[in-house]
């Protein structure tokens, strides 16, 4: 069934309880029946998360007659894979124990492919910008689903508008299901315009660092994987690309990730608005469980990391469209 956003929602054909459901191209489910259970592998993105957890859930469950169907999405590059696994239980005590592994099994897939990452303050940058003229700047940042980095800068008091895209490779291979590849050179990123009066360029690499992604992760963000999710800086000037070598440099000195930050600079390289389904994503759809796990938490980081910076309601594509 075609969604509003144009995807596809997972559906059951058969009568059943349904306990756990999620859906479209980040969907999970488990589904209990007195004579069956299904479960549904899709809320990984990329094609590798998707076939270790079904590889992961054959082994785990290893009972029933089992089969692999394909379920297509608007927006997947490949047609996701759906492990069925069709066995015999009856509704009395031990059909409730297998109703409530299998809804623990199901909860551990999720919580262990998010990337709902545990948010730090870091020192704020030692070389920032001095003086701005003038009143907007643009910043483009790249660092694993544009959902949630959209999600996290539109909460930003100083930020006129958080635009979901690409950036990175050329203008004709700038769509979803080509970037979703990962042979594109684009990295899902997000278009921040700010005022640098307000807030400084520095600081908007600070709260990038902080809370709305894991820069040690290379060519991976929690359950995404593949160079489109990297973690990337695309400067606009010169002077943005003086900060943020500066800033990497002082937080890699300093030592305040356990592991070596993989963020790379790439200058020079446009920007490409993403299709208007994506844009707004954490806003409208705060219930997925995807951004449910993995994005909200980021949001609710900056409130608290960043009371002073966080605003209520965010600054939403769809109102500044309607502005101009």
């Amino acid at each position: 069934m075609e969604s509003r956003s144009g995807r596809l929602d997972t559906l059951h054909r058969f009568t059943a309880e349904l306990v756990v459901v999620g859906t479209g191209d980040r969907a999970g489910a488990i589904t209990l029946a007195p004579s069956r259970f299904a479960i549904d592998i899709g809320m990984w993105r990329s094609p590798g998360a998707q076939r270790r957890g079904l590889e992961r859930a054959e082994r785990d469950i290893g009972r029933g007659d089992a089969y692999i169907r394909s379920i297509g999405f608007e927006k997947s590059v490949i047609a996701m894979r759906t492990k069925m696994v069709t066995g015999s239980f009856a509704p009395d005590f031990a059909g409730a124990l297998t109703a409530v592994l299998l809804l623990l099994i199901g909860t551990i897939y999720w919580a262990t492919s998010s990337s709902a990452e545990t948010a730090r303050i870091v020192p704020p940058p030692v070389v920032d910008e001095t003086a701005p003229a003038l009143s907007s700047e643009v910043a483009v940042l790249a660092g694993g689903c544009f959902w949630g980095v959209q999600g996290v800068f539109q909460h930003v008091d100083g930020v006129s508008a958080a635009v979901s895209g690409y950036a990175g490779g050329s203008h004709d291979t700038a769509q979803y299901r080509m970037v979703g590849t990962g042979t594109t050179g684009h990295a899902e990123s997000v278009q921040i315009t700010f005022d640098p009066r307000r807030i400084s360029y520095g600081r908007i690499l600070q709260i990038y660092f902080s809370v709305a992604h894991d820069p040690t992760e290379l060519n991976h963000q929690g359950p995404d994987t593949g160079t489109q999710y990297r973690s990337t800086i695309f400067t606009q000037t010169p002077e943005q690309a003086r900060i943020a070598k500066a800033y990497i440099a002082q937080l890699s000195q300093a030592g305040v990730f356990r592991a070596p930050i993989v963020t790379t600079i790439e200058p020079g390289k446009e920007f490409y608005p993403a299709e208007a389904y994506h844009q707004d994503y954490l806003t409208l759809h705060p219930s997925e469980p995807y951004i449910a796990i993995n994005d909200i938490p980021k949001v609710e980081a900056l409130a608290r990391l960043f009371p002073d910076l966080y605003k209520s309601p965010p600054v939403l594509v769809a109102a500044t469209q309607r502005a101009k």
